[in-house]
């Protein structure tokens, strides 16, 4: 007998080689129906995979992220199985699952899959997951998984056997169809009821441009019909609100090949919510004592070797460039630039906490198929800052800058977040994570401490801590409802190590300061591609490119809507006039259309009376106003920075 422990503390015992299933069914059928995995010793397990040892369990159903991760990873495989039945001869690379559904990546051969092929290879997944056919798992050699992928043909897996030796290979088979995969899954297909394939596009092997082009098809299921109606709604929505779409429709950003991919050129519109978002952040910053500095593009090898960054970020720099015997690289970071600032002085306990800001520019090379319109670009404009520290003063800094992040989420309307701590993995050490293993555990409770202490909801996740230190990383979800990651919250003792970086403590001694390394509104191209599908375009007043559109009926009220627009400059409103001769209603519609929050039409009893007829974006006509009322309201939205509900 095994002994099996709960979350709730009860103990159970049950036979050697009992399963997570068969658990589930000894407490109750209808449980059962909803197990989908298990986690057994912190490790997501089959929930048929027998336990030969005493192991604390958990049931996991669709209510838990490992719950559907893993059911969307075993549709990843329901879907392979489809394709290979509709496409015979086709070779598969990776299927992992996503926030939400699920991919896999193939090589068709000279066949090619369109759009339209996807309702075809929906009905498939339907037929096969009504089968209820059993995921099941094999422990194989490395000689027979070899063997195997040989005589299928297959170089993609057998690349991926390359580094996997004995003991770490498993297949899984479900019906007609055999994988390679670490696992796990869920019992069977018929758990999978609703199923919608979402899109094709082309992938490079391993994500290098150099590589073979990949067919992706995209995927999501649910357990039931409603969930997945629910979703499609959403993802209709979601295509209204495309940062790419309204980004292009409101003249924000836009990109070109004579510049090159993920390199953004912001247009006037969108450089006035650029200028607005460092306002912000500026008087923030300024406010809680952060010093302004500006630092170069580029930088010498040397440096980026000190801070640790070319070792472990080396892929995602640019290329150097010799000048005068030396390499020079594009700027990827802002922190190595600010620990020379820090040490160009010396330091006291007195200086402490020392708070170095700046917009900064840097350049990332992510691959091609990675990028995605302001999501993943090669140039970014980050709200960087580094706070240098005490031990003592850690705690109060860190909570300090969680403020920061919550005061900007009651700005912008962000009313669910979460943090995820991310923790470094002992295994790692040494490789992607610096080497100090006391200090690892020292700042990664101090961190806990801290978002326990503050009440801000927070998740643990192992082995995702940056190579310095633990991180937090944001997670926000717009108003439909989709998760976005913000910006990172980070604790560094490495640097100030690698830098010798220092300050004479009370008792006249040198001593370490910690850094912590935020960023809480990210950076611009990110969080604006937020902001366009959390407002739908729709800014706030204080936000908006054109805060104000003045139309004027005809051109016999051009000369009075001037005198209108400079009154409204003056009390620095961003105003225009649309003084094209067209009727009054397409005026509204196409000033509708650009999302401006109000306009002002004028006519002859506006003009006569010194007034203004006001209309709001999305609620129409609210009445006619004097200039003096209408300005001292928006200057008021404005100055205020009013969300306008």
């Amino acid at each position: 007998m095994i002994n099996i422990s709960f979350p709730d503390g009860a103990v159970r015992q049950y036979e050697n080689g009992v399963t997570a299933l068969d658990i589930a069914k000894s407490i109750s059928e209808g449980l059962a129906k909803k197990v989908l995995a298990a986690s057994v010793n912190g490790q997501v397990w089959d929930a048929t995979r027998p336990i030969n040892t005493d192991a604390s369990l958990k049931l996991l159903t669709w209510n838990d992220a490992e719950g559907q991760n893993t059911f969307w990873h075993s549709s990843a495989h329901l879907m392979a199985e489809a394709v290979e039945s509709l496409y015979p001869g086709v070779k598969f690379w990776v299927g992992p699952a996503l926030d939400k559904g699920f991919y896999y990546d193939m090589d068709l051969g000279d066949k090619k899959m369109t759009e339209d092929d996807l309702i075809i290879l929906e009905k498939k997944m339907n037929e096969l997951a009504k089968q209820s056919n059993k995921y099941i798992r094999k422990e194989i050699s490395k000689d027979d998984a070899v063997k195997y992928f040989s005589e299928k043909g297959d170089e993609y897996k057998l690349d991926l056997l390359q580094n996997l030796t004995d003991g770490e290979i498993t297949f899984y088979t479900q019906g007609s169809f055999t994988d390679l995969c670490r696992g796990p899954h869920i019992p069977d297909t018929g758990f999978i009821k609703a199923i919608k394939l979402t899109n094709i596009s082309g992938a490079y092997w391993k994500g290098n441009e150099k590589n073979k082009m990949l067919t992706r098809v995209y995927g999501v299921t649910f357990p039931n019909q409603k969930e997945l109606d629910e979703y499609v709604l959403m993802l209709e929505e979601a295509k209204k609100r495309d940062h790419r779409k309204l980004g292009k429709e409101l003249s924000i950003y836009t990109m070109n090949d004579d510049i090159g991919p993920g390199l953004i050129l912001w247009m006037p519109n969108g450089t006035v919510i650029i200028e607005e978002l460092e306002k912000l952040a500026k008087e923030t910053e300024t406010a809680a004592g952060y010093k302004r500095v500006v630092t170069p593009h580029i930088a010498k090898e040397n440096l980026y070797v000190t801070s640790g960054h070319l070792p472990y970020y080396a892929d995602s720099m640019f290329p150097p460039m010799e000048m005068d015997g030396e390499k020079y690289y594009l700027k990827a970071m802002n922190c190595p630039h600010h620990h020379k600032i820090f040490d160009a002085e010396l330091k006291s306990y007195r200086d402490l906490p020392y708070r170095l800001a700046e917009y900064g520019t840097c350049y990332r090379y992510e691959q091609s198929g990675e990028l995605f319109g302001l999501m993943r670009v090669r140039c970014l404009h980050m709200n960087d800052a580094h706070i240098y520290c005490s031990k003592e003063q850690f705690a109060q800094e860190f909570k300090a800058v969680n403020d920061m992040y919550l005061k900007y989420f009651k700005i912008f309307g962000i009313d669910k977040y979460v943090m995820r701590l991310s923790l470094h993995d002992p295994e790692k050490l040494g490789q992607k994570y610096i080497n100090e293993p006391e200090l690892w555990l020292e700042t990664e409770e101090l961190v806990r401490k801290v978002l326990i202490e503050t009440g801000v909801p927070f998740v643990e996740v192992k082995g995702e801590g940056a190579f310095y230190g633990p991180k937090i990383d944001v997670q926000i979800w717009s108003a439909i409802g989709r998760e976005f990651t913000l910006a990172t919250n980070q604790v560094d003792f490495a640097q100030p190590r690698s830098f010798k970086l220092s300050f004479t403590n009370k008792d006249n001694e040198p001593e370490i300061p910690l850094i912590i390394h935020r960023a809480p509104l990210g950076t611009h191209e990110r969080f604006i591609g937020f902001l366009l599908e959390h407002y739908a375009g729709k800014f706030p007043v204080w936000l908006a490119p054109v805060q104000v559109k003045l139309l004027p009926i005809s051109d016999k009220f051009v000369e009075y809507a001037e005198s209108v627009q400079k009154q409204l400059r003056r009390a620095g409103v961003r105003v225009e006039i649309d003084d094209r001769q067209e009727k009054i209603g397409k005026k509204i519609r196409d000033t509708e259309l650009m999302r401006v929050p109000y306009m002002l039409v004028v006519g002859e009893k506006e003009m006569n009376e010194n007034k203004l007829a006001v209309r709001r974006q999305g609620k129409g006509d609210i009445g006619t106003q004097d200039i003096e009322t209408f300005i001292n309201h928006i200057v008021d939205e404005i100055e205020n920075r009013k969300s306008g509900e």
